[in-house]
């Protein structure tokens, strides 16, 4: 478990998608199709994301252990645009959308970095939660600081298309 960063300076954050560590598709994620689970893409994507939390922005796992605060997700959407094969190698790279004092609105994306290809595309939104009160609650100031300069630094990045996309039967015609 990371550090709280509460003294910790703000990082100067890149225009550019926050990327994760590599992982690679076990055995034991494949499924009949062959291919990698759908529970697995949720798992991965939840994982890498701990580490923008926990390292990135402070409010992860040493945060909810020792301010008794930590990020909920309150809404995710995937979307499985390819696939990820046993063995292969894959990283997520993340954007902020959007934040206020007690929400953050993510959107991520899972490279195959076997072929360079997306395997899927992931949009959540998040709260901060007091776990002793079970009630939101807004980031204290130096995690705001912190988010607000990511937010800042990709606020030039384009919109992802398929941010705020409604799940439906597309008709023709």
């Amino acid at each position: 478990m990371s550090e709280l960063l509460i003294d910790a300076p703000i990082p100067s954050f890149e225009p550019a998608l926050l990327p994760t560590p590599e992982m690679r598709v076990p055995p034991e994620w494949i499924d009949y199709n062959g291919h990698m689970n759908v529970a697995y893409y949720s798992m991965a994507f939840d994982k890498s994301s701990d580490v923008i939390f926990d390292d990135v922005l402070g409010v992860g796992g040493a945060y909810a252990e020792q301010l008794k605060m930590g990020p909920m997700i309150l809404q995710q959407q995937i979307h499985f645009v390819g696939e990820l094969l046993e063995g292969e190698r894959f990283q997520c790279l993340w954007q902020l959308l959007d934040w206020d004092s007690k929400r953050l609105h993510f959107f991520g994306e899972m490279k195959n970095l076997e072929d360079g290809t997306t395997a899927a595309y992931t949009e959540t939104m998040g709260m901060n939660v007091d776990l002793v009160k079970r009630r939101s609650a807004p980031y204290p100031d130096w995690a705001q600081a912190r988010i607000e300069a990511l937010g800042k630094a990709q606020a030039s990045l384009p919109r992802p298309e398929l941010a705020g996309s409604v799940i439906g039967i597309r008709r023709k015609g």
